[in-house]
């Protein structure tokens, strides 16, 4: 696994801005190398702000779109098409503006879907899926950019700290109930499939995210700052402003 840089911006909208650049260029070199890529977006302030980035940047052309995979890292458990669902924020900052190949988008299931109210179901569901796309004896695709964000107790997808979600070591989906955040049902990729992916980008700004970014960057425990935990194969980036980054020595 690989050993967690901080990368430090002036700012939010800096940083989201750089933030595209960066997965344009890690989507273009995966398929130069490939000839597809596979990212799995987040959602939030930043996650989306960089979507709108990539769909705003002269270099958007450069992405054959069509051989572009797209996962989600989590999903909050809400009726299709809610304007809080990560998918459908993702959707309107950046896939509905590029010929990506609908059957290559894979959204997490919603709440009035073929599963209704059960995310158990429709985390195995993604689960199942997940293990048909992946290469022989893995449990996950081959994802190239995994991306993150960070909450103020560190939680990241939506593993929060001191639950049986964050320590789950067998699982890739887990339906997760009770949130401390609303809405309370989501679903989430677990920290043994974040790690599979190449690279993970956390990306967060504020000064309220301070803490748990110096906690996770000084060697937290994962149960405690499940942010800690998410740990790419080659790369492990913390992309954050100023001000996230103000307590790192």
């Amino acid at each position: 696994m690989s050993r967690p840089e901080a990368l430090v911006h002036s700012g939010g909208d800096v940083l989201a801005a750089a933030v595209a650049a960066r997965l344009i260029t890690a989507i273009t070199d995966a398929q130069a190398a490939r000839g597809s890529a596979s990212v799995v977006l987040t959602g939030g302030r930043t996650g989306i702000g960089v979507l709108e980035q990539v769909r705003l940047s002269p270099a958007l052309g450069a992405v054959d779109w069509s051989a572009v995979d797209v996962f989600w890292g989590d999903e909050r458990f809400l009726p299709d098409g809610d304007g809080e669902r990560n998918e459908t924020q993702a959707r309107q900052a950046l896939l509905d503006h590029v010929d990506v190949d609908p059957a290559r988008v894979h959204p997490m299931a919603p709440s009035d879907g073929e599963f209704r109210s059960d995310a158990d179901a429709a985390a195995a569901h993604y689960a199942e899926m997940l293990a048909g796309l992946a290469p022989e004896g893995a449990a996950v695709p081959r994802f190239d950019v995994l991306m993150l964000g960070v909450g103020e107790e560190g939680h990241t997808a939506s593993l929060f700290p001191d639950t049986p979600y964050v320590r789950e070591e067998s699982r890739t989906v887990v339906g997760v109930h009770d949130c401390p955040k609303p809405p309370p049902t989501r679903i989430s990729l677990t920290l043994p499939a974040i790690g599979a992916a190449s690279e993970v980008w956390l990306m967060t700004t504020g000064e309220a995210k301070a803490e748990p970014v110096a906690s996770a960057l000084g060697g937290a425990k994962p149960v405690d700052i499940p942010a800690a935990g998410a740990v790419g194969r080659d790369r492990t980036l913390w992309l954050l402003d100023t001000d996230a980054a103000a307590q790192l020595g």
